[in-house]
């Protein structure tokens, strides 16, 4: 069944869906008034609906049972990512999403390449926003995770809630461990820190031990910064007992 943003639903109103959502349920899926669709409000809720009224510029649709969307994960897990070029931040961004993460904030360090002007003028915030939505539809979860503005590593580090983790490369630091250290901890708020296609800087690295962050590696492999996410978050959510 198709499903779709509807961040105002109710149960006793008929509500317009928002204009992203109305192109596609009419001219990508070309669906018309009477079919049978999903819709969800981004804070949990998701329904049964009914298409009342499809029009050239507007969709109007209608609550009409209750559904049970994706149950969320027990441990609310934020991802810290540094900014990586190109269309690797929205893939980075699509699966953390799947894979359950509650928040992403990009950050900029030391050896990010990608400037905060590109940021600020390249609707890089619309197009995350937008990523962040069409991979709710496709996993079957009915809350959105917020892409938060991007922010300066040692402020981020500084604001960090929960257990904090550091994805650094083997060898980078005397006190770094493997993912196995974690096992048997009960958490249920943690911030994941992956790095910049650079790699950290030292003084980052410093800073984070400073700041009492858990400096980890994937095994003796050195993951892409495109991939590290992907890789972790699912493998912490098993060892968490938390899949």
């Amino acid at each position: 069944m198709h499903r779709f943003y509807a961040p105002d639903f109710s149960s006793d109103a008929v509500v317009d869906l928002p204009e992203d959502e109305a192109q596609h349920l009419a001219r990508v899926l070309r669906l018309r008034a009477g079919a049978e669709i999903a819709i969800f409000d981004g804070r949990g809720r998701e329904a049964l609906a009914r298409v009342v009224s499809v029009t050239s510029r507007r969709v109007g649709v209608e609550a009409i049972g209750p559904r049970t969307a994706a149950p969320e994960a027990r441990v609310a897990i934020t991802l810290a990512q540094a900014l990586l070029k190109s269309d690797k931040m929205d893939r980075v961004i699509r699966d953390a999403v799947m894979l359950g993460v509650v928040a992403i904030r990009p950050f900029v360090s030391r050896r990010t390449d990608v400037p905060m002007s590109a940021v600020r003028k390249g609707g890089r915030q619309d197009r995350w926003d937008r990523t962040v939505i069409a991979s709710v539809k496709q996993c079957g979860r009915a809350v959105v995770p917020p892409v938060y503005p991007t922010q300066d590593f040692g402020e981020l580090l500084r604001s960090a809630a929960g257990t904090r983790l550091m994805f650094v490369e083997p060898g980078a630091a005397r006190a770094v461990a493997d993912m196995t250290t974690v096992e048997g901890q009960r958490t249920s708020t943690a911030t994941i820190f992956i790095g910049p296609e650079g790699g950290w800087d030292a003084q980052e690295i410093t800073a984070a031990e400073t700041a009492g962050v858990t400096l980890l590696t994937f095994g003796a492999r050195v993951l892409r910064a495109d991939a590290a996410a992907a890789a972790v978050v699912p493998v912490l959510r098993y060892i968490w007992r938390d899949l």
